[in-house]
């Protein structure tokens, strides 16, 4: 039968001396290892090489050592994206963890029925195509789209405007969209880490007259950390490497106000011809992503300890 063969196995290898599986493992992984170093490493390695250059992708390169990371603090040009991907953070990340917190802190406390087609309605945006999102919004926003059609109908002429060609606003209505995409991942990881609390925890928490703020301070947040650094983890990351909604709704503009690090390694390798720069570009990108994810690890290990 299946299962005396495998204990078969297992025996097998239990009779092994100690180094021998272990030395099997490694084998199991050199395939994956492979890959990686040859899609991942290589690469990046190859785009860092670049990044030391003034090269337009054609010509002979001209060596520029670290003037084109340089040009990331000096020129505004350069600045001005990495700015604007902070500030997408807040619709990216901040905004959807703390509606997924606020919703997950209800639905402790009130059994919702129909949950689960609430969540998947909610989850929808995420498995949406990016492109669909993008033309979505794009027409939420026109001129004649419906967001300026609901302002006229309730008298709110005044506000309409063509949101996506703002200087001001045009960033923000991004964001919008973004954290309409994250809210729902957010939501279902905290839903997922609600459901494994003890409800006993809360009865003991409301016999202790604890009320929602207390309730939701003492045992809901505490036992949602992990889920928590992962929805952080994950937000950061679609955020900082959101390329194809800026692409389809604004191509950075008006002017450079919706510029972001992905859309201008795009922009300056592919129609400005500046590989060097966009090479440094996507370096300080990764490298930026690569910091904010593991502090954000590292707090949240911090305070488990």
């Amino acid at each position: 039968m299946a299962w005396e063969a495998a204990a078969r196995v297992r025996n097998r290898y239990r009779r092994r001396s100690p180094g021998e599986p272990r030395a099997v493992g490694y084998l199991y992984l050199l395939p994956a290892l492979a890959v990686f170093v040859l899609l991942v490493l290589v690469p990046l390695g190859q785009s860092v090489w670049y990044s030391l250059f003034d090269w337009d992708g054609l010509t002979p390169a001209t060596w520029a050592g670290l003037s084109n990371y340089t040009g990331l603090v000096t020129d505004p040009t350069l600045r001005a994206p990495f700015v604007h991907a902070l500030v997408l953070l807040v619709f990216y990340a901040l905004v959807p963890i703390a509606i997924g917190l606020l919703l997950a802190a209800a639905m402790s406390r009130v059994r919702v029925h129909g949950l689960t087609f609430f969540r998947t309605v909610l989850f929808l945006p995420q498995v949406l195509a990016m492109v669909v999102v993008a033309v979505a919004w794009r027409w939420i926003y026109a001129p004649d789209g419906v967001l300026n059609q609901v302002l006229r109908l309730v008298g709110l002429d005044g506000l309409t405007r063509s949101w996506l060609g703002d200087f001001t606003l045009a960033l923000p209505a991004v964001g919008v969209a973004g954290t309409w995409v994250g809210f729902g991942l957010c939501m279902v990881l905290f839903l997922a880490g609600v459901q494994t609390i003890p409800r006993e925890l809360y009865e003991a928490a409301r016999l202790d007259g604890a009320g929602a703020w207390q309730e939701f301070r003492a045992v809901t947040l505490p036992a949602l950390r992990p889920q928590v650094a992962v929805a952080a983890t994950l937000t950061i990351v679609a955020g900082l490497r959101n390329f194809d909604l800026i692409y389809l709704t604004t191509s950075g503009g008006p002017g450079n106000s919706t510029a972001v690090p992905a859309y201008e390694v795009y922009h300056r390798a592919f129609e400005t011809n500046q590989v060097g720069s966009a090479a440094a570009v996507g370096i300080a990108l990764t490298a930026l992503i690569f910091v904010l994810t593991v502090t954000v690890s590292r707090l949240v290990e911090g305070r488990e300890r």
